[in-house]
């Protein structure tokens, strides 16, 4: 029987990096999470890297090269934006999978697989980014903020203005502005400056973490 792949989670938000981590334990005699980073290179030999979007620069503008800190992992990019342009620029960056968080944890780890063996995959990517129903946990899930109402918090809380978050995040600016009033209706708050403070309150500042596998090689 074949070892199986190691694999590095990596995004600015324990939450995050710890609700896939979860979503993958049932399949570890296939992928084995032997690091989760938040804010911080990878520093274990791994196979596959898998970048999860959230809060931070798309598959398109992340060093990719800075993610491995020197070594050959595979990164894969995680994520609910799937624009066709936004994939191609990933992948001719060098990522070599793409995958949509509308997959099912057993579909995720077989997009792993094929990655590990060689293969460039995309999946998932005729889904509606705005009603996917995401792996794993976020800030603000426990306050019933949906995944884009959260990463709109997420980065207004790192100071970014509507556009920055538009462009961001590949969405129109009526979009975002949706988002802030649903979002700010279920925080109960009113202004920018109480969002920002609720958001450090409430885990949206960027954590700066590391978490290795004490039980692997």
């Amino acid at each position: 029987m074949s070892s199986p792949i190691r694999l590095a989670i990596v995004n600015d938000y324990e939450i995050v990096v710890h609700g896939v981590a979860a979503a993958l334990a049932p399949h570890g005699d296939r992928v084995e999470v032997v690091e989760l980073d938040s804010r911080l290179p990878v520093v274990s030999d791994v196979d596959v890297l898998l970048y999860d979007t959230f809060g931070q620069a798309q598959g398109d503008a992340v060093d990719l090269d800075q993610l491995v800190a020197g070594g050959s992992a595979k990164v894969v990019i995680f994520t609910w934006n799937v624009q066709p342009e936004l994939v191609d620029r990933a992948l001719a960056r060098g990522a070599a999978g793409y995958l949509s968080k509308a997959l099912t944890a057993e579909e995720l780890v077989k997009s792993i697989e094929a990655v590990h063996a060689g293969t460039t995959v995309t999946a998932g990517l005729d889904t509606n980014g705005d009603a996917v129903d995401t792996i794993g946990r976020w800030p603000g899930v426990d306050h019933g903020l949906s995944v884009r109402e959260a990463e709109v918090i997420a980065l207004i809380t790192q100071g970014l203005s509507n556009q920055e978050i538009a462009d961001r995040c590949y969405l129109s600016i009526n979009s975002v502005k949706t988002y802030v009033r649903t979002a700010y209706r279920k925080m109960e708050v009113t202004r920018r400056s109480q969002a920002v403070l609720w958001g450090i309150a409430h885990g949206f500042a960027p954590d700066r973490s590391r978490t290795l596998d004490p039980n692997s090689d």
